[in-house]
């Protein structure tokens, strides 16, 4: 890998840390976008990005939890029923085409969810979770997706507490901060084999993502609009989206 390719995706990196991290999330779908702009291969996309999700929701879930930006109750049956599928989903590895179109969709879904997020409710509308039982299921199917592509799963679940009312905005940062985190994990875990293919030019990748997902939960512990920026992150996970499908 060249050195004008390690710099260009150590800067998309800061960048897609920063953005996510201010909203609660690793960041996984904009590491996958940076890595198919610059064609590396999938068996190297999805280890990097499950460990620099890691790293970046560490930080954003102390901080947030700190900040008492979170809920138990939401956040552990979802991950009961995410954890051990994303071990699974790591486990298995698809054939490059496929894997290319599957992320394919979930950088476009994700740059859907940036440009058009759910409006914040007003607290006195915010309804009860839901069944045990459908936080589970619904914490299986993201978990598998999780594992499978190496997103961490908080672009599916947040968007999806909000727009059902099942928990208040200031809560699902911190909810899905965690459970990227334990999804990251798990799906690493699922096949460890893949640190081997982890590139040499990772702990620059891994300080840049430190460094921007520092800035970003600070904006995002303060409650700071930067709507802009991610509806500009949205554009371009929908060019990457795009260039993954089709190259």
């Amino acid at each position: 890998m060249d050195i004008y390719t390690v710099s260009l995706l150590t800067a998309l990196i800061f960048s897609a840390a920063l953005l996510y991290s201010a909203v609660g999330h690793g960041g996984g779908s904009g590491y996958l976008a940076a890595m198919a702009f610059c064609a590396i291969s999938p068996a190297i996309m999805k280890p990097t990005a499950l460990t620099l999700n890691i790293l970046v929701a560490t930080i954003a879930t102390i901080r947030y939890y700190r900040a008492g930006c979170f809920s138990w109750e939401l956040f552990i049956w979802f991950a009961l029923g995410a954890v051990p599928f994303a071990f699974l989903g790591g486990k298995m590895t698809l054939p490059d085409h496929t894997y290319k179109i599957i992320v394919g969709l979930v950088l476009l879904y994700a740059a859907f969810r940036l440009v058009f997020k759910p409006n914040t409710q007003n607290p006195a509308a915010i309804l009860q979770p839901p069944s045990i039982p459908w936080m589970i299921g619904i914490g299986v199917l993201i978990g598998l997706l999780s594992g499978l592509t190496g997103v961490g799963g908080g672009i599916f679940l947040s968007p999806l507490i909000l727009l059902m009312g099942w928990g208040s905005t200031r809560a699902v940062s911190g909810v899905s901060a965690l459970f990227i985190l334990v999804n990251s994990i798990a799906g690493l875990l699922g096949k460890i084999s893949s640190l081997n293919d982890l590139p040499p030019a990772l702990p620059y990748w891994m300080a840049a993502a430190a460094i921007g997902g520092w800035i970003g939960t600070t904006y995002g512990v303060k409650q700071l609009n930067i709507n802009i920026l991610q509806k500009i992150l949205g554009v371009v996970l929908v060019i990457a989206g795009l260039k993954m499908m089709w190259i």
